[in-house]
């Protein structure tokens, strides 16, 4: 369960880096992109707020296909799950903000049409969220004192098992459109400080780091890592990434 809840949030907490990402010429994953997040502070607040799927919003052109593709993909997943669970576990709630709608493109408007899907991929995964959690799945007592059937029964096995499998799936889309799957980079410049190999390292359970290849011989005023290498973690990455566009620049004036 807690594993499923996990890569639930992890996709909520990451949807606007790829919203931002969608409208970014895909580039090397140099700077990290968590740290692009911080030096385009406030871009995402903007996006974040336009929750509206994909699939109802128009792209006349987008400059990352490859992480269109993968937001497409993962809405596709989350709000059929949804659908899915609604069917297995929701009762009859009409009017109940907290139902989910299924999807009717041959309603007249463009709300119905969409159901509970116009309300974006953040709702969703709250809402399934919700079903994993137990939410909602006790008898309520109505005003005249009457008790009612919960708005939904709690998740058998099998289902717990369907959404763990298509959450994780869905997380790894969207960590690896976003270059924060675990995998190691060698980046195209040596280090400023020695002309060694750098390497960066990208784990969706930590902070990126980076690594110089020379060792303790190298000058960089960071720490030595446990393989005796210079190590540039999270909050000495800024200071790296400014090193490498101070030597970039030298090299062009030069």
């Amino acid at each position: 369960m807690h594993e499923t809840v996990r890569a639930l949030r992890t996709i909520r907490e990451q949807w606007a880096a790829l919203l931002l990402a969608i409208e970014t010429p895909p580039v090397d994953h140099w700077p990290p992109r968590q740290l692009a997040h911080i030096m385009r502070e406030g871009d995402d607040e903007l996006l974040v707020e336009d929750r509206a799927p994909l699939v109802l919003r128009e792209h006349p052109a987008p400059l990352n296909l490859a992480a269109l593709d993968a937001g497409r993909a993962v809405e596709r997943l989350v709000f059929d799950l949804a659908d899915t669970l609604a069917a297995a576990v929701q009762h009859s709630t009409s009017g109940d903000p907290r139902a989910w709608v299924y999807a009717d493109p041959g309603a007249p408007d463009s709300h119905r049409a969409a159901g509970s899907r116009r309300h974006g991929l953040h709702f969703a995964c709250v809402w399934v969220e919700g079903r994993v959690l137990d939410e909602d799945t006790a008898a309520e007592r109505e005003p005249d004192g009457t008790v009612s059937a919960p708005p939904f029964e709690v998740l058998p096995p099998h289902l717990l098992h369907e959404v763990r499998r298509t959450a994780r799936i869905a997380e790894a889309r969207v960590l690896r459109a976003l270059g924060l799957d675990r995998r190691e980079t060698p980046l195209p410049e040596p280090c400023p400080w020695c002309a060694g190999e750098l390497i960066l390292y990208g784990d969706p359970e930590q902070a990126p780091t980076a690594t110089c290849s020379t060792g303790p011989e190298c000058t960089a005023p960071v720490p030595l890592d446990e393989r005796s290498r210079r190590v540039w973690r999270w909050a000495d990455l800024l200071t790296l990434v400014a090193a490498l566009s101070a030597t970039h620049q030298n090299s062009a004036v030069e």
